[in-house]
């Protein structure tokens, strides 16, 4: 898996290949093609990662979006290699191809994936729209280390509630 993070180059916003001089998303490696699927790994016992899993789903996708509980044994399966520990702290989503996006470029590559936020999301990536889109990541992740209890130091997995209010429907 590669590390990935939409930044303002065109070479690091997915679907989109470098320009003339830019170098790829993953320094060294030649651009790998279109993203066609991604995958959000989200804290199933946060209510806000609830909500969000839920909003996006309801948002028309150019980029289909496959939502899974972080730490979970579907995660595990999918992604043995990642640090399932590290994904229930940062929202984590990973490329069809391999691409790892963390933290804001997580949340960027997920607006990019949707129909209504496409033309919006390459300002977030700029000098000027990082700085928002990093704020907006920060007070998301204060607003969850209040609401979620942490998880036991060393445990392979965190409890997620089976289901109650916040279960998927």
């Amino acid at each position: 898996m590669t590390e990935a993070a939409p930044t303002g180059a065109a070479g690091n916003v997915p679907g989109k290949a470098p320009a003339a001089g830019e170098a790829p998303a993953a320094a060294g490696a030649p651009w790998p093609g279109p993203v066609r699927r991604l995958t959000v790994l989200y804290d199933a016992r946060c209510p806000l990662c609830i909500h969000l899993r839920g909003w996006l789903q309801r948002q028309r996708q150019l980029v289909p979006l496959d939502l899974v509980p972080a730490g979970s044994a579907e995660a595990r399966r999918r992604f043995p290699e990642l640090d399932h520990a590290a994904t229930l702290q940062e929202i984590t989503v990973v490329g069809d191809l391999g691409q790892v996006y963390r933290e804001t470029a997580a949340w960027i590559v997920c607006l990019w994936a949707l129909a209504k936020y496409r033309a919006r999301v390459h300002w977030l990536t700029t000098p000027a729209g990082r700085p928002f889109a990093r704020g907006t990541v920060l007070a998301a992740a204060r607003y969850r280390s209040m609401a979620v209890p942490p998880c036991a130091p060393g445990a392979r997995e965190c409890a997620a509630p089976p289901g109650g209010a916040w279960a998927p429907r």
